[in-house]
């Protein structure tokens, strides 16, 4: 680490166990995923019986993640599970125990190598009730810093009412929440040229983003520290548009709540991943730059390759940087810098 204990910390790395139980076994229908272990350091992940994607050893290594991080200057990285594993779609009592199995890894890791790891649950969200009785597991009993869930819960957008108790609880225990997408809104009409994830992905977060401050959940959970996978997705670029919605047409977007859109800019963070120096100035501009934190969706190919290089390579103020690399993701984590220089 370097000599003036700054801190690189990144908020937005996806892990999984090396091994979990046959989930179609063990639950009696399919639908989950499954590692197939094919060679050495590499595996595929299946979803019954067909093909997910390819991983390495680094999406379930703690030991290979440290070696990459110190090449990359690294110090610190929130593990969550890779968002399919969300299983929203299961019955609850299943993806309860799913959660269970996911977060007791990711809390086993953290208590192994404390310095170099901070946790982060998944939830059953599909039960508010079970979800947040794991959510209380979690933070009082795994010790671990917060929640990941995705953009919306089934038919549920972030506004509904049974995802706000879940969001209230997390408030109220102190919890970080860090909001990602996974099944991406009108997959169906783009099946070609992985646009379910370059345009379904960023519209998905919009949609979450939107949803908080329309239904005015932001406004009723002002302590609620939050943050948004992938620049926020496409929300800053479009913020204007829907600032302007709420101007002209108040009958149909300020019907839950009053507040302009972008009153709250600058009251929820979102990670770095925009991979575009212009769009990350635009950004900090836009939210402040208390409100960026370095995420690099590690270890997956839409990430960035070189954790922190976009930041490092954008000329800012060394005050700036430091926020930018660590600062700012461990004030959304509630943490001391000082546990872990």
């Amino acid at each position: 680490m370097c000599q003036n204990h700054s801190i690189t910390v990144d908020i937005h790395t996806h892990i999984l166990p090396e091994t979990w139980p046959d989930l179609r076994e063990k639950y009696g229908y399919g639908g989950f995923i499954r590692l197939e272990h094919h060679r050495p350091c590499g595996a595929r992940m299946m979803m019954d019986d067909r093909f997910f994607r390819e991983v390495e050893d680094n999406a379930w290594s703690p030991e290979t993640r440290m070696k990459e991080s110190d090449r990359d200057h690294v110090d610190v990285q929130v593990l969550s599970t890779v968002p399919v594993m969300f299983s929203y779609w299961a019955k609850p009592e299943h993806a309860l125990d799913l959660s269970m199995i996911l977060n007791d890894h990711i809390a086993g890791i953290v208590k192994r190598y404390p310095k170099r790891f901070i946790g982060l649950a998944t939830l059953p969200m599909q039960s508010p009730r079970l979800a947040i009785q794991e959510l209380e597991r979690c933070i009082t009993e795994l010790g671990m810093a917060g929640i990941q869930i995705g953009t919306h819960i089934n038919n549920w957008n972030l506004d509904a009412p049974e995802v706000f108790a879940v969001l209230e609880a997390a408030q109220d225990l102190g919890a970080a929440v860090f909001v990602h997408p996974w099944d991406m809104m009108g997959k169906d009409n783009m099946p070609k040229y992985w646009l379910p994830w370059l345009v379904g992905m960023p519209a998905e977060t919009s949609l979450a983003i939107s949803s908080l401050i329309f239904g005015g959940v932001l406004e009723r959970l002002p302590n609620l520290r939050i943050a948004f996978a992938h620049g926020g997705g496409s929300f800053p670029a479009t913020v204007g548009r829907i600032e302007h919605g709420f101007n002209v047409r108040p009958d149909l977007c300020a019907v839950d709540n009053d507040v302009n859109p972008r009153e709250y800019l600058g009251k929820f963070y979102i990670d770095s991943l925009v991979h575009d120096e212009t769009m990350l100035k635009y950004v900090i501009d836009l939210m402040g730059e208390d409100k960026i934190a370095m995420g690099s969706d590690y270890p997956f190919p839409l990430g960035e390759h070189k954790p922190g290089n976009l930041i490092r390579s954008a000329g800012f103020d060394k005050s700036v940087e430091e926020k930018l690399l660590g600062v700012n993701a461990l004030n959304w984590l509630n943490l001391k810098k000082e546990v872990y220089v």
